[in-house]
């Protein structure tokens, strides 16, 4: 039965870990920045590591550095946290049905749920054979590890090489530009992301840059929700 349970998990992390080479490549670089701004602002690596471990946010934790480096406050941070992550709301909404039998796992999934990853399991299914459940786990244990690896290697350049590290926060909106353009040409149905774009555009200019996300986020999921069926008709053309 070990045997059996080993050539299982095996298979689907040879099967999960090609997929995940272009978040490798992202994430070491990403991860790197983020360890770079933490080392800057006197941060230690041991806290860089913690935070990726177990923050595991992108953009929240681009958003950490400066929270901790302003001092504590508990109410600001809870805030900030809701505006920035709102869109893993719709996230754990979308994947209900996917993560409702993975068992022991299932809370190590919901962690690791970032844009990417989002990505990768919505666009991908595990070959014959494959276990959907590891299969899962496997892409986003991978994926959690080159960010953590991406991270600490940051903390540990930032210390030795000294250049102008102004700048690096916008690796992150990069990376969310080039999601976004790999989605559009993967896909035939752009409505989703035309509701997308419009729906945010409208509601920065409405609600100014701070606090668009949250009411952007809910006029999406009520077009969306409006337009089902035209978008369902749509996407089997």
């Amino acid at each position: 039965m070990k045997s059996i349970a080993y050539k299982n998990h095996k298979a689907a992390l040879r099967a999960a870990l090609p997929l995940t080479i272009p978040v490798l490549s992202g994430y070491i670089v990403l991860g790197a920045a983020y360890g770079i701004l933490m080392n800057r602002n006197g941060i230690s690596l041991l806290w860089t590591a913690f935070s990726s471990i177990f923050i595991y946010a992108g953009s929240m934790q681009f958003v950490t550095v400066a929270l901790l480096a302003t001092g504590f406050d508990l109410v600001g941070a809870f805030m900030m946290t809701l505006m920035v992550n709102a869109r893993h709301l719709f996230y754990g909404i979308s994947f209900l049905q996917r993560y409702k039998n993975m068992g022991p796992v299932k809370p190590y999934l919901i962690l690791s749920l970032t844009d990417e990853t989002f990505s990768l399991l919505c666009s991908t299914d595990p070959p014959q054979g494959i276990s959907i459940k590891w299969f899962y786990f496997y892409i986003s244990l991978l994926n959690h590890t080159y960010w953590i690896s991406g991270s600490i290697l940051g903390g540990i350049l930032g210390g030795l090489l000294k250049f102008e590290s102004n700048g690096l926060e916008f690796v992150l909106t990069a990376l969310f530009v080039v999601i976004f353009i790999d989605q559009w040409k993967k896909v035939k149905n752009h409505i989703p992301a035309i509701i997308g774009v419009f729906s945010t555009i409208i509601c920065r200019l409405v609600f100014g840059p701070t606090n668009f996300i949250i009411p952007s986020m809910a006029i999406i999921l009520l077009l969306v929700a409006l337009l089902k069926s035209p978008i369902e008709r749509r996407g089997l053309k």
